[in-house]
């Protein structure tokens, strides 16, 4: 993996998490009982988006971290989730 490969590894795993976080414990506009003319009842009254992003990118950093490096240490390879048996037979070593 390069260091572009890495970056892009980065933010698919930060947005992925990011995502699954804004998810979590919304609270509407109808629960905190104060429903803003013109917009949905279930409309979100306080994200707390700082506090989302500082966890996520927690997340993202540990997650991150674990699968470079088993990726990195050839722990896990393409050959080994060719699963269909697609790709073509290995050279020898010694060539």
């Amino acid at each position: 993996m390069n260091l572009t490969g890495g970056i892009v590894l980065f933010a698919v795993i930060w947005f992925l998490t990011f995502f699954v976080a804004l998810q979590i414990r919304p609270d509407s506009q109808a629960d905190a009982g104060e429903i803003v003319p013109g917009t949905p009842a279930g409309a979100p009254a306080n994200i707390k988006l700082k506090r989302k992003v500082v966890a996520t990118t927690m997340i993202a950093v540990i997650l991150w971290s674990v699968i470079a490096s088993v990726l990195l240490s050839g722990a896990l390879t393409l050959r080994d989730i060719d699963w269909f048996g697609r790709l073509p037979p290995e050279a020898p070593a010694d060539q």
